[in-house]
């Protein structure tokens, strides 16, 4: 992972955490290559019409292959952030060797910045590439279990969230390791709270806009009124008064969910949605926020890192 073209603490850290430094793009070849090689080989089950005694084994370990892939790049920000927790920074400090780049007439904030760069380069370079594969092997499956546009692991996989969550965890990872100054503890702490992040936000996500609303008669079909790539959020009866009623409610009482009581004044349904359209709106809007994040904590990381004398 070295380049002849950096110099001083830049090239240190490069030489130092090299092996590692090529884990996010040797993943990213192995993984494109398995990925072409999967839908070259892959074909739909049905795609011509007629059912086929033979399984489509590659069509399925595409599918395994991509559901794993999902998960790992999910948790792809909190390995980033421990790394630089800990190997990077924490590790340095715990030991005491940090001072003898400073013996070398580098600042402080030269030291960690050297870290913070090599890091964010690798990381935004590293999940970009991966995103990219991961869309390519998820575009051949989309619209099947577990890979609609909005579920979890899809989504963040496939989108510059995971960009920008890699570099929060770079900014988190850096501040975290200078407080703490062990290792292990740094290291998990940090993924701790990309972790917790990631799980605020993905629980928020869906708040970011508004949905998309659409009503229709009692009688009517409840599939047919939101499109079917649309993410559906809620959905249930309308009163004559406006009044929102839960889906259940005359199943309950009449076993039919066409068939309302009339002490009930039902006159249609509503139903609450996401078009598709909303992914790439709701995608900038939290990469923007984690984004915002990262330089908070990067800003504090370098307070902290300006401030220390010894």
């Amino acid at each position: 992972m070295s380049l002849p073209a950096l110099k001083g603490p830049y090239w240190v850290t490069v030489r130092q955490h090299r092996r590692v430094l090529w884990v996010l793009p040797a993943a990213a070849v192995a993984g494109l290559a398995a990925v072409v090689a999967l839908r070259v080989w892959a074909v739909d089950p049905d795609a011509d019409g007629v059912m086929t005694q033979t399984p489509n084994h590659a069509y399925s370990l595409l599918r395994i292959c991509m559901e794993w892939a999902g998960g790992v790049l999910l948790f792809l920000p909190l390995l980033v952030g421990a790394f630089v927790a800990g190997p990077m920074i924490a590790r340095e400090l715990e030991s005491g060797t940090w001072r003898l780049a400073l013996s070398q007439s580098i600042t402080a904030r030269a030291w960690l910045g050297a870290k913070v760069v090599v890091a964010a380069a690798v990381a935004v370079l590293g999940s970009a590439a991966l995103a990219g594969v991961y869309r390519l092997g998820w575009s051949r499956v989309y619209g099947t279990y577990q890979f609609h546009w909005a579920d979890r692991g899809p989504y963040e996989a496939g989108g510059p969230v995971l960009i920008g969550y890699c570099l929060l965890a770079v900014a988190v990872g850096a501040l975290v390791g200078q407080l703490i100054r062990r290792t292990l503890v740094a290291m998990a702490v940090t993924g701790l709270l990309t972790g917790l992040v990631l799980l605020c936000l993905g629980a928020l996500r869906w708040s970011l806009l508004s949905v998309e609303t659409t009503t229709g008669p009692l009688s009517g079909s409840l599939a047919g009124r939101m499109p079917g790539s649309a993410m559906l959020v809620d959905s249930g009866y309308l009163t004559a008064t406006g009044e929102r009623l839960p889906g259940y409610v005359c199943f309950q009482r009449t076993h039919s969910l066409q068939d309302c009581p009339v002490d009930l004044n039902v006159i249609g349904w509503y139903t609450d949605f996401h078009p598709i359209s909303h992914y790439w709106l709701t995608q900038l809007i939290e990469t923007s926020i984690v984004l915002v994040l990262a330089a908070a904590a990067l800003y504090a990381a370098f307070r902290l890192g300006r401030a220390r004398r010894g």
